[in-house]
């Protein structure tokens, strides 16, 4: 029999499985916690913070941990929702937003959550030296391509204001077209599969050989 913890999610008694994360107990009792670069596919990666929730014990110290690498302890206390946590969600959305967007706009997971924490998307835009290019550089479809599919056809390059997400032709013109899981995943719809297999007019073989 599996050993079990008992902790406190938004006032409600949870009971979850030794081992499991913060936001993994939160699932499985119905409550919902924003994500961006958290799949639950691939091992958590801790870099959006969107995940981030309150935690402590009765009678001890709250911190802001996020919730997709935090264990659920015993008599943990966690609030999903605040004033603090929905603000730090609501900036962290803001700032990320501009190098996320699309003519203008934001889509996939990032405008949902953004609509649900009233983030003003054009807020930071003229203070951040960054190129719109609808990527946030959360990992996700690097992560998924090497530990789910195991081909590591797509990956990081160049660092600082430089770092991008690129396909590396030699392994993505064999594998992705017969693929494409990480179209699916994507949290701002940059890499969005369509029944024809283009996006935004780009055919697949054309996708492949540029950078996101």
């Amino acid at each position: 029999m599996e050993a079990m913890v008992n902790l406190e999610i938004d006032g409600k008694q949870v009971k979850a499985r030794q081992g499991m994360t913060v936001l993994e107990a939160a699932k499985e009792s119905g409550v919902q916690i924003p994500t961006l670069c958290f799949h639950d596919k691939i091992m958590p990666y801790g870099a959006c913070r969107v995940c981030s929730v309150e935690v402590g014990k009765k009678g001890g110290r709250v911190r802001v941990v996020a919730a997709c690498g935090y264990p659920a302890e015993d008599g943990l206390v966690v609030k999903t929702r605040s004033p603090r946590i929905d603000k730090i969600r609501k900036t962290i959305v803001e700032l990320v937003a501009p190098q996320a967007m699309f003519e203008g706009e934001v889509s996939g997971e990032l405008k949902e959550i953004a609509d649900e924490y009233g983030a003003d998307i054009h807020r930071f835009e003229s203070r951040l030296n960054v190129k719109p290019v609808r990527c946030i550089l959360c990992g996700e479809c690097v992560r998924y391509c090497a530990e789910v599919v195991g081909a590591n056809a797509i990956g990081f390059v160049g660092r600082g204001i430089e770092r991008r997400v690129v396909f590396f032709p030699e392994k993505a013109s064999k594998v992705c077209p017969g693929c494409m899981g990480c179209f699916e995943i994507c949290p701002t719809g940059k890499i969005a599969a369509e029944a024809d297999g283009t996006y935004f007019g780009f055919t697949v073989d054309r996708f492949l050989a540029g950078t996101l």
